[in-house]
């Protein structure tokens, strides 16, 4: 069994742990790696490294303002049907933007299962990549309704999304 493979890369709100097995993307967070593989149910180890290469360097450039750089990183957690549309719809939310729980979980094919949209989003090991930070409250009248929660805090979700607004760029057709 492959080890799994786990290292920090800084940004400005602290280090954001990566762990890859088998060459995806199995567990992300501004938590300590430990943390995150505690998570996993792996029959495998942790072997922490300093570089994972092409992973390292696509969250290094997402900090350095290219927010697609993490779009093509592959990625698997464990769900079911209902939480992997949600995990797939979450990457398709463009960088810059924000949408409801009600709007992710009508994008997942269930628009009555906005709860159930927001748990796939707390239980999501794979933060930023899989960037549940953009989805938001509604309000009423479908207005946003306020940030919502956040595994890593608030602060870490309102960097992110500023991050995210100030280096968006806009799409044309």
């Amino acid at each position: 069994m492959n080890d799994v493979l786990a290292a920090t890369v800084p940004t400005p709100v602290g280090d954001l742990a990566v762990l890859v097995h088998d060459d995806v993307v199995v567990a992300a967070g501004f938590a300590p790696y430990a943390a995150h593989f505690s998570r996993l149910r792996l029959d495998a180890d942790l072997r922490p490294v300093r570089d994972l290469g092409a992973f390292t360097a696509a969250v290094s450039a997402y900090v350095d303002g290219d927010l697609r750089a993490l779009d093509a990183l592959p990625v698997h957690q464990p769900g079911g049907p209902f939480r992997q549309a949600v995990w797939k719809v979450l990457r398709d939310v463009d960088p810059g933007t924000t949408i409801s729980y009600a709007e992710l979980a009508a994008r997942a094919g269930s628009p009555l299962a906005a709860r159930a949209a927001g748990s796939a989003c707390a239980d999501n090991l794979i933060a930023p990549i899989v960037p549940c930070h953009r989805i938001v409250r509604s309000g009423v009248g479908g207005r946003t309704g306020g940030l919502g929660g956040y595994y890593y805090g608030l602060s870490t979700k309102e960097w992110l999304l500023a991050h995210e607004r100030e280096h968006a760029t806009v799409r044309v057709g």
